[in-house]
């Protein structure tokens, strides 16, 4: 029997990595206004750090992560006043995971996407 490693950016189990892969592709052609922005922002290594979007993690999908920092950054509209309870359950699985999660809303990437840079910024450093 032949043991093969899985690939560092796999990080959920593989079963569940390629079941969360296919709803990830499906997000990333429903991007919302903001998760376009801030991925115009973070792509081709913008920041000095590679992040993916719509990556999936443990049983989630991250909105953005940069591995390398175990950093998950997450955008979110309306629909995160009505599940708080959810949200930061999902926070605490991930930073079980070893990630840091910081979110930013909608309005505040739509608006100030300069403040939200920077703090992505900070966390990286």
């Amino acid at each position: 029997m032949s043991y093969t490693k899985k690939p560092r950016w796999i990080t959920s189990e593989f079963e569940v990595y390629k079941h969360l892969k296919e709803f990830a592709k499906d997000n990333r052609t429903k991007a919302t206004q903001a998760e376009n922005i801030l991925w115009d922002s973070l792509r081709n290594n913008k920041l000095g750090v590679r992040f993916r979007r719509q990556h999936p993690i443990g049983n989630y999908i991250a909105d953005f992560v940069c591995l390398s920092k175990k950093l998950v950054i997450e955008t979110d509209g309306e629909i995160h006043n009505f599940q708080k309870n959810y949200d930061k359950q999902r926070d605490f699985e991930l930073s079980c995971e070893g990630f840091r999660v910081i979110r930013f809303t909608n309005e505040e990437v739509m608006n100030n996407i300069s403040e939200v840079i920077y703090r992505i910024i900070e966390e990286i450093v």
